[in-house]
């Protein structure tokens, strides 16, 4: 069987390379196709992709030739939330979808989905689509989606969401503006999948209130799962950042900044740190809008002689390996650290939200900035091991990254196999050994 993956930003490239690795490696084939920025295409894990067998790599741009793809895009941003969240090209994209409406739009959707379908699966028609979790806020055009999924059908291919992300937030008003509890539109595009894959039971709820739970496949996180770790860190590029053993380093990773974050109270922390002696703090800005962050413009930080700001050319993997503490505001990419049971400080009290890591093991949460002192002076002087209270860190594994097992992988391919779920119904009814579908 074939799959074509489409991959969109660094997210879903970082989240969804662990299955088309898998995918490639139990004998299947497949296409991924970028749809985001050309530059991915220098990517450490999309070089590593493109040398596996039974894998082809390409911009989508290189596809469909340069004309047809910036019509492709021109209408794309026509649509999109976030262009028309800005007054003038609000205008300007009203008239344009004025102008071009959705029956010439749908023209255009056809013609370069045909070519999308016909590179991949020939005259085939079987075989399986995977996108990320395409939100309700996409860049990627959701009226194209849907037209890609209906001649997808006619094919007899199937279409899944696969992750591109976790849940580092234990509550759901994490915005700015957020006022109402409740579902929460933004995921509400997941029902015109035919399946959609989540790492945890935290996600799925999100999506529960728009689809049907048979719908909804709980898979573990193919990022953060332990065969993958293994082989990231076989490929990943030596690391750009020198490390040093005389000091306690600190790595502080920062959300987007449209997240509530006292900005203020954080600049705060950095400066307590780096007054500490024998101190060492990396800032790495989210991936996605980091300039737009107070903290990474902040003159007097940038002064300081024991604190950096991480660029692009620093994986979170570097900084992973860099580090003997990291300091959270919610992000899911410190699971990692977790995983490798190195000390994460929740800070909680810096953000207006509940993180899953002090949600799972309150000994990682910070309180108060008399906390940071305290942890921060206890690394110090005794090390960072037997941080973690071992149940806590058990259950966290189990319920958020291992789920329901360790063999994360085999059960992405397991359900591209089968994304009907048609074969376990068969062993269901046959007595025959279920075991493999059964979470699906």
């Amino acid at each position: 069987m074939k799959t074509l993956f489409f991959l969109r930003h660094y997210n879903d490239i970082d989240h969804i390379t662990p299955v088309i690795y898998k995918w490639a490696i139990t004998g299947h084939q497949c296409d991924v196709v970028l749809l985001g920025s050309a530059k991915f295409r220098r990517d450490y894990r999309i070089q590593f992709l493109k040398q596996l067998s039974g894998v082809r790599v390409a911009h989508i741009r290189e596809i469909l030739g340069w004309r047809r793809f910036l019509m492709w895009r021109l209408q794309a941003y026509m649509l999109t939330g976030n262009v028309r969240r800005i007054p003038v090209l609000r205008s300007l994209a009203e008239r344009a979808s004025e102008r071009y409406d959705q029956t010439r739009r749908e023209q255009l959707w056809q013609e370069t989905t045909e070519i999308l379908l016909t590179r991949c699966f020939g005259n085939a028609e079987d075989g399986v689509i995977a996108f990320d979790w395409v939100e309700k806020n996409s860049v990627i055009s959701v009226e194209w989606i849907k037209v890609l999924i209906n001649m997808a059908h006619a094919r007899k291919i199937h279409v899944v969401s696969l992750p591109h992300g976790d849940s580092p937030h234990i509550n759901q008003l994490i915005h700015r503006g957020e006022r109402k509890v409740g579902p929460d539109a933004v995921f509400s595009n997941a029902d015109i999948f035919d399946r959609l894959v989540v790492p945890n039971e935290l996600c799925a709820k999100r999506f529960r209130p728009f689809l049907d739970e048979e719908k909804i496949a709980v898979l573990g996180s193919p990022r953060f799962c332990e065969e993958w770790l293994h082989k990231l860190y076989e490929i990943l590029p030596s690391s750009p950042i020198e490390r040093s053993d005389n000091t306690l380093k600190i790595v502080m990773f920062l959300r987007k900044a449209n997240f509530s974050t006292f900005w203020e109270e954080v600049a705060e922390v950095v400066h307590l740190i780096a007054e500490l002696p024998g101190t060492e703090i990396i800032i790495k800005p989210h991936t996605r809008g980091g300039w737009k962050q107070s903290l990474t413009k902040d003159k007097l930080i940038k002064r300081l002689s024991n604190v950096r700001i991480a660029d692009d050319n620093a994986h979170s993997a570097h900084l992973m390996q860099w580090a003997d503490v990291i300091i959270d505001l919610a992000t899911s990419v410190i699971f990692e650290a977790v995983r490798a049971k190195k000390p994460v400080l929740a800070a909680d009290y810096l953000i207006a939200g509940r993180s899953t890591v002090a949600h799972y093991m309150p000994e990682a949460e910070l309180r108060c900035r008399d906390d940071v002192y305290e942890k921060i002076n206890h690394f110090l002087i005794h090390g960072c091991d037997d941080f973690y209270v071992a149940a806590h860190h058990r259950q966290f594994l189990q319920e958020m990254l291992d789920v329901p097992d360790g063999r994360v992988l085999e059960h992405y391919v397991s359900l591209l196999e089968d994304p009907s779920g048609k074969q376990k119904q068969l062993n269901e009814l046959s007595g025959g050994n279920a075991d493999d579908s059964e979470f699906f």
